[in-house]
Order: structure tokens, then sequence, then C-alpha cells
């Protein structure tokens, strides 16, 4: 009878943004180091397929084990969080559930933004870690792989990761679309937090054909950005001269109150304000110039929702990608539990054909040996076709059926 990894489970133990927040998350995040040194210790204690994925909105451990503690004991010995913490944010899934569960994130349907694939990078990288770390099995493999073509068949066939999804790319794209790179325009992003760093990052991405220079209160924090990306970077107390010479100026500062005043906009020179502050931190008053056009956080945000909209309507697809790869896999799965049972079948029953046989030659002294043999072949042929066919489809219980033919026939006990 064929052994089931020394009697251990599929799981996937972890916590994501659903429950946890950023600092519980934070909390449970791994470094690069610290996913090496657990997949090494892993190892050690006979947990000899596993891969670690860790980002900012997820930390997961996906792999074999005894028992599901087994895999959250290394989570928070290696990580800064606690049992208690991981008990009350926590998800675990086994075995079907928990293969699905990969599939589904590589599609871009569990993730924080709906349709975001980040993730399929972040998959590839922790399967390629583990891969080195020598802890991925057949089963992983072919796993990680078919969760990857998921996400290509959603990626060429739905449109679930259309349109933009974030205030700060929104932003990006409305100059991408009004401002072509033939009339290259001076671009001022100011205030570099979270927002304003990753309008940066996608003005100089998307955007790169026209002039970009970066300003915020702390000046090393510029600088450091600045260099990263390629763009320019100018004092704090030049605000005012860089805005008047700037075409688009993106405000992303976190002021009570606005710091970007209509004295520091050119008086006769047309220009765009994106404001992607909250509270507002251009003052509306600037709205009233005739050559200024003004655009706020509101504005793109209720860009941000139509997408997500649009994309919920995708979901019925996506779901019935999911299920069609998740059979895809059940199906080469259910075919590799069974190859060994069923060539222990063949032989079994050839063992049969090869007595009957035999013992009907001593009583017949005429009987067509060959022919006979061929016929009982051709039958034997049959019935494991007809069995191999059955234990390859999804619904079937493999080991239960295959502890039935071992039962009835005696089948010899063979490795996976």
């Amino acid at each position: 009878m064929t052994k089931n990894s020394d009697c251990k489970k599929f799981y996937v133990i972890g916590l994501n943004y659903k429950k946890a927040d950023v600092v519980t998350r934070s909390n449970f995040s791994l470094s690069k180091e610290k996913q090496k040194e657990l997949l090494e210790e892993a190892k050690r204690i006979n947990i000899k397929s596993v891969v670690i994925l860790s980002t900012c909105n997820r930390i997961e451990i996906i792999g074999f084990a005894k028992h599901p503690f087994q895999l959250i004991s290394l989570l928070c010995k290696y990580s800064k969080g606690t049992m208690e913490e991981f008990a009350k944010v926590s998800y675990v899934y086994k075995n079907s559930e928990a293969s699905e569960h990969i599939i589904r994130i590589a599609t871009g349907i569990d993730s924080q933004i709906l349709g975001d694939y980040e993730i399929v990078g972040q998959l590839k990288e922790a399967f390629y870690l583990a891969k080195e770390a020598g802890t991925v099995n057949a089963y992983l493999e072919r796993l990680f792989n078919v969760s990857l073509a998921a996400s290509k068949e959603t990626k060429n066939k739905t449109s679930i990761s259309s349109g933009t999804t974030t205030v700060s790319y929104a932003a990006v794209k409305y100059i991408k679309d009004n401002f072509s790179k033939k009339d290259p325009k001076k671009i001022l992003v100011y205030g570099l937090g979270d927002i304003g760093q990753n309008t940066a990052k996608s003005c100089a991405e998307y955007l790169n054909a026209h002039s970009l220079t970066l300003v915020n209160r702390t000046e090393e924090k510029a600088i450091k950005i600045a260099n990263e990306i390629n763009a320019e970077m100018a004092a704090h107390k030049d605000l005012g001269t860089k805005i008047k010479e700037s075409d688009i100026v993106i405000v992303a500062t976190g002021a009570s109150t606005p710091t970007v005043t209509a004295d520091m906009i050119h008086k006769k020179k047309e220009q765009l304000i994106i404001d992607l502050s909250i509270p507002r931190n251009a003052d509306p008053v600037i709205n009233d110039s005739d050559n200024i056009s003004m655009i706020d956080v509101d504005v793109l945000s209720k860009k941000t929702k139509e997408t997500i909209e649009e994309r919920k309507k995708q979901i019925p697809l996506v779901e019935d990608i999911i299920q069609k790869h998740k059979s895809e896999f059940y199906e080469w799965l259910n075919f590799r539990r069974s190859t060994p049972a069923i060539n222990s079948l063949k032989k079994s029953l050839e063992l049969i054909q090869k007595d009957a046989i035999t013992s009907h030659s001593k009583k017949y002294q005429d009987i067509n040996s060959q022919l006979v043999e061929d016929v009982t072949s051709q039958m034997i042929n049959k019935i494991v076709s007809k069995f191999a066919m059955h234990l390859k489809a999804e619904n079937t219980q493999a080991n239960r059926s295959i502890k039935v033919m071992n039962d009835v026939f005696n089948l010899e006990p063979s490795e996976n």
C-alpha cells in the first residue's frame, strides 16, 4: 500500500490583511535571512517540504507536517509574533482546501486589492527560495506550476486586473492619459509619505519622459528617494519657486492645514494641481484661478471604486478558471498516488493469469496457450484501465479505493 509522507498532511498556516492589522503582520513578518534559517530548521526536524510566503499583506507557511502546530511553532520562533497573537487572527487550511487557497492567491482574487498581481512575483520568489533550500517536493512543484498557469489564464482571459485601484496610480494615469510624451512637463511631488513615495515611484516608472522633482520637509528623505528613482531633489525653502516653475504639482503632505497656497501658484501659466492629501493640503481657493485645474483625492477615489466594481463582475470567470486548474491538479495527484497501486494490481492479475493458464494447460493438452494468454491479457488491461480512470477522477477517495484493492488483491507495498 502507498505510504503517505509518514502520515503527514498538507497545510497552509498564516494570517493576512483580512483579520490582522499592519502591526500584527509586521510582528510575524520574516526577513530573507530568517526565512532561510526557518527552512534549514524545518529540514532538521523532518519537515522536508515547505515554502514561506512573507509579504506586507500576508505571512504563510505552506508545507507538509504531522500537525499544523509544527509549522506555527516555526513561524513564532523566527518572527516576533506569539502563539496567542497568532490564534486570534490566523487561519489553517488542510489538504485540498490548502491547495485551492494557493491557486486562489495566484489569480489575484484573494488580494487586498482585487485583481492585484503583485503576489505572483512574491509567490515565485518564495518558491525559488525554498527550491534553493531543498524544501520543495513534487507536490509543491506541481501545485505552484498549476497556480501560475491559473494566474496566466486569468490575466489573458479576464479583465480583473484592468483599470486603476490606488489613488497614487490613478493620479499618474491621469497625467499619462492627458499629457503626451511629445510635450514633456515639469512635475513636482511635494510630500514623501507612503502615498507620496508610491506616486513619485510611479511617475518615474511610467512618466520617464517628463522632468520629476521631489520636495519634502525632511530633505534627507527626499535625497534618498530621488537617488533611488533618478529624480531631482529641491530644498523645502525653495518650494514656492519650484511650484511656480512646475506644470504639474502633486501634493501628498500630511498637514492639518493647506501647505500649498494661492501665492505659490503661477499667475498666468496653466498648471495642474493634484491633491492626494486628506485633509486637502492645496488651498481650495487656488481652483478659482482660470489657469489652474485642480483634482482632489475624492475624484481619483471615485475612479478606483468604479474599477473595483468592474473587477467584481469578473469574479465568476476567475472562479471557473480556479476550478479548472484545481481539477487538473487533483487529476495529476490522484494519478500519482494510484500509479504504484495500479502497477501492483496488474502484477497480481498477471500472476492469477499465469497460474490459471498453467493449471488448464495440464488438463487440456490441445489448448492454445498463446490465444488464451492474448485474450486474458486484453481483459487484464481493460480491468486495470477501468481502475486507473476511477482513481484519477477528482471526486474519488483514492486512498479508500486503494485500500479496497489491497484487501481484495493483497497488493505489494510500494513507495511514493
